[in-house]
């Protein structure tokens, strides 16, 4: 059992750091509504069942796909589950919560080195070039993306590449200009020429971070992914190794629809980390999982509240905290 113990002993250093890290209280507060309703019916599974029986492992499965963890990734997981409770002869429901926690953190780590950190540009500046559909949080992600550079000490360009939409341009123009950010965009032009000249004005200012808006019209996928395609290799042609991140905005409470949209936007181009948004909204938190499952790109931020500063770095370890503290 020496992951779940690894786990427990990074728990109760989590305890002791709460109050010292608001990040950690932000996973603590932002996932009490997946934590409520997962963890304690799978603590009232504990109660009612003291073996483990194949009524048990019924019930479990029902309460991980109404978690939002995806029939598919529940799938491979109770699969892993009984697998183990065979080899390593369980029979104890209590004890079979801490292979739970387990299983699921193995699920998102899986031997593998992912990151959550942002591939920065050695020299010149870092592109982010932001996708996703109408109404995920774009816009609003931009801004607190270009907020947290902006109290890094960075000097940040907007680039509005979704021309055509009512209102986009003017809505991005007005988070620049609360965020102090600079801004570059013109409406009802092509996206790939406003982001040509976005970037020479980004290069002229020697900006850090460009962030990028882009349409969200899955609804036409061969027209988004010409644009894209045009969008990228304007990019590359401007700045070599750019787009340095692309970067897929999810709203977590739309739970399956999201890992549709993931999959949609991965056919059409190329995804290097997830921006889930409202996750202390939902309490279908398991979509994290999901996500790394099903379309295997690394969550890179996630959104715990309204305020600038809830958009933060997603941390793998604050995630099962906030889901498990109270199995410590």
């Amino acid at each position: 059992m020496g992951l779940f113990n690894k786990l427990k002993n990074i728990f109760q250093n989590k305890e002791k750091e709460i109050n010292q890290d608001e990040n950690i209280e932000k996973y603590d507060k932002g996932l009490e509504k997946t934590r409520n309703e997962f963890v304690s019916k799978l603590n009232l599974l504990g109660i009612k069942y003291t073996k483990v029986n194949e009524e048990y492992f019924e019930e479990l499965e029902n309460l991980l796909i109404m978690a939002d963890i995806g029939v598919k990734t529940v799938m491979n997981f109770m699969d892993r589950l009984r697998k183990r409770v065979k080899s390593e002869n369980i029979t104890d429901t209590k004890y079979l919560q801490e292979v739970i926690v387990d299983e699921l953190f193995i699920i998102y780590v899986n031997n593998e080195s992912i990151t959550d950190k942002i591939n920065m540009a050695l020299e010149g500046p870092t592109v982010i070039l932001m996708v996703g559909v109408n109404g995920v949080g774009k816009t609003t992600t931009i801004a607190k993306l270009a907020n947290k550079y902006k109290n890094e000490g960075k000097k940040v360009l907007m680039i509005a590449g979704d021309t055509f939409r009512a209102g986009a341009v003017e809505q991005l123009k007005i988070w620049a200009e609360r965020t102090d950010s600079l801004f570059y965009g013109k409406e009802n032009s092509d996206p790939a020429g406003v982001i040509f000249d976005g970037l020479v004005k980004a290069k002229e200012e020697n900006v850090d971070i460009v962030l990028i808006d882009t349409a969200g019209r899955l609804h036409n996928k061969i027209n988004l992914m010409k644009e894209l395609e045009k969008i990228n290799k304007v990019i590359g042609n401007q700045i070599n190794g750019a787009p340095h991140e692309t970067l897929l905005v999810i709203d977590a409470t739309t739970g399956q629809n999201g890992i549709m949209q993931a999959k949609a936007f991965k056919e059409i181009t190329n995804i290097t980390g997830i921006v889930l948004t409202k996750l202390d909204g939902t309490a279908k938190g398991g979509i994290v999982l999901a996500i790394k499952e099903e379309v295997n790109i690394p969550v890179k931020f996630v959104g715990l509240g309204e305020k600038m500063t809830d958009l933060i770095t997603f941390d793998i370890e604050n995630y099962i905290y906030g889901l498990f503290k109270e199995f410590l």
